[in-house]
């Protein structure tokens, strides 16, 4: 049974090390050392022990210092005929094609297009077009995977839907298939519009 404890531990930090985000990597690297401390402990592989004790220090000190560490965000409009977009496009290419279709994208003609930048990196792209009078369907709301932890998402419809409303439009859409997406707009305060429903995929709606 010890020995399943050991093989657990080494599970949960070899999952630690593929994820994308550098806070996701550090929580459950985190509960992987505490696994190891106390297998160390019971098998009185004492080296083991004193090894992951340091580890689970420095993860907690990384993780204070990310949760007092306060990220500076920033939209910034998408020029026309960009050749920086194109270049973000394809090179998140694969990932992209998991929640929206790129192949039609029409950034220029576009009512809304802008960078969301964290820290001065851009790290997401949105683009939305006019739906009808006060409505705005969104065509790529996009955050490359190393900052996916909520706090774009949150920024762009909690403290910028101002962007939104200054261009007449009071509601936002979108229209997606994947269960990973879906999960972001329910915590984005999206809502399921099955009217909306077409061509197979989910239709969701905010008011701002």
């Amino acid at each position: 049974m010890y020995e399943y404890l050991g093989y657990l531990a080494s599970v949960i930090i070899l999952i630690s090390l593929l994820m994308s985000s550098v806070k996701k990597l550090r929580w459950i690297n985190l509960f992987g050392s505490l696994t190891f401390v106390v297998y160390g402990i019971i098998i009185k592989a004492y080296p083991v022990a004193i090894l992951n004790i340091g580890t689970v220090g420095i993860n907690i000190y990384y993780l204070i210092k990310m949760a007092n560490t306060k990220s500076y965000f920033k939209i910034l409009e998408i020029d026309k005929n960009s050749k920086y977009l194109e270049h973000f496009l394809l090179l998140h290419k694969n990932d992209l094609n998991n929640y929206f279709d790129v192949q039609d994208l029409d950034v220029d003609n576009a009512d809304i297009s802008f960078y969301i930048l964290r820290d001065i990196i851009p790290a997401g792209v949105f683009v939305g077009s006019k739906y009808n009078t006060n409505t705005l369907r969104i065509d790529l709301d996009y955050v490359s995977p190393p900052y996916r932890d909520f706090s774009i998402g949150k920024y762009l419809y909690s403290q910028e839907k101002q962007v939104f409303l200054d261009k007449g439009f009071t509601n936002l859409i979108t229209f997606t298939s994947n269960p990973i997406h879906k999960k972001y707009l329910a915590k984005m305060g999206f809502s399921r519009n099955e009217a909306l429903d077409k061509d197979g995929l989910f239709g969701y709606q905010i008011t701002l």
